[in-house]
């Protein structure tokens, strides 16, 4: 067979690193893991990457690799959960069984071995699955609804003093108030669904991450506005920051629920920015009907 050219030895190029790729991040992880079961299917799942890295790396002549950023799995291991870092991973799985269907279908050659290391690639889907299990998630579920309510919620107030108040202090004041209660009350009914639900999350420790997750939202969010002094610059800066936590919020629950992370984004800053919104006009209706005069600075 002559040696491949162009665009087809481009793409099995692609191939090569990507497989040496995965083969250090699945040796990296299963070396994290300490259940024993799950480090054994990382183990595996490595050798296997190892073993069509060697089918291309032969095939090519030459490979050229590359290292792999491990701290930034290893903080997403640790921070995140195994489960998200495995659901990262098996989104590059199914773009590459695709590309591999590809491959075979150009180079009949190699049919029989790049159609069986394709449906490798498709059972690593399916074993990754398998060891998805980490109460980390369920718990990071209450992070997130700590998070998504503080962010309308406290967006919503600041919005509505826009319209009503030119005094940032008072708007970061009424926000902290309004969170610090939301915190408790979201808290306490984070306590009670764990406690029906039962299940393998604690009903203390899913009231302590939803009021902390929201708390500390909330002490973003209100901010810029003990540190500006325009409340339009101040309620710019925390819409920045309310923005900046429902994408990455949004981008956290596309992967572990397997969405479209574009449409999840979209989705809740449509939410945001349709609550900011009409707490505006609340505001300045409110502020139009009732005579008081609040506080301008």
């Amino acid at each position: 067979m002559p040696p491949l050219a162009g665009e087809l030895r481009s793409l099995a190029e692609k191939m090569c690193r990507e497989e040496w790729k995965g083969y250090l991040i699945y040796s990296f992880l299963a070396g994290l893991e300490k259940d024993p079961e799950k480090r054994k299917v990382l183990s595996a799942l490595a050798a296997q990457e190892r073993r069509h890295y060697e089918f291309w790396r032969k095939l090519l002549g030459d490979c050229k690799t590359s290292g792999v950023n491990l701290l930034a799995y290893r903080i997403g291991y640790y921070l995140l959960g195994g489960a998200f870092v495995l659901r990262m991973l098996e989104r590059g799985e199914r773009e590459t069984t695709r590309i591999y269907q590809e491959l075979a279908e150009k180079l009949p050659e190699h049919r029989e071995d790049i159609l069986r290391i394709a449906r490798e690639e498709a059972e690593h889907e399916e074993k990754l699955r398998a060891i998805y299990r980490d109460v980390r998630v369920e718990y990071l579920g209450y992070v997130a609804l700590g998070l998504a309510d503080a962010i309308v919620e406290v967006t919503g107030v600041n919005a509505g003093f826009l319209g009503a108040t030119e005094s940032p202090v008072l708007a970061g004041l009424a926000g902290l108030m309004v969170g610090f209660s939301a915190s408790i009350s979201m808290a306490s009914a984070a306590y009670l669904q764990a406690k029906h639900e039962g299940g393998s999350v604690k009903p203390g420790m899913s009231a302590l991450v939803t009021g902390l997750s929201y708390m500390l939202s909330v002490l973003l969010l209100v901010a810029p506005f003990f540190t500006l002094p325009s409340i339009h610059v101040a309620f710019a800066a925390s819409l920045v920051v309310a923005a900046l936590l429902a994408a990455s919020l949004s981008y956290y629950t596309s992967v572990i629920h397997d969405r479209s992370t574009l449409a999840e984004i979209a989705e809740n800053l449509g939410i945001l920015f349709a609550t900011a919104f009409a707490s505006y006009l609340f505001g300045r209706l409110v502020s139009t009907l009732i005579p008081v005069q609040l506080p301008v600075g």
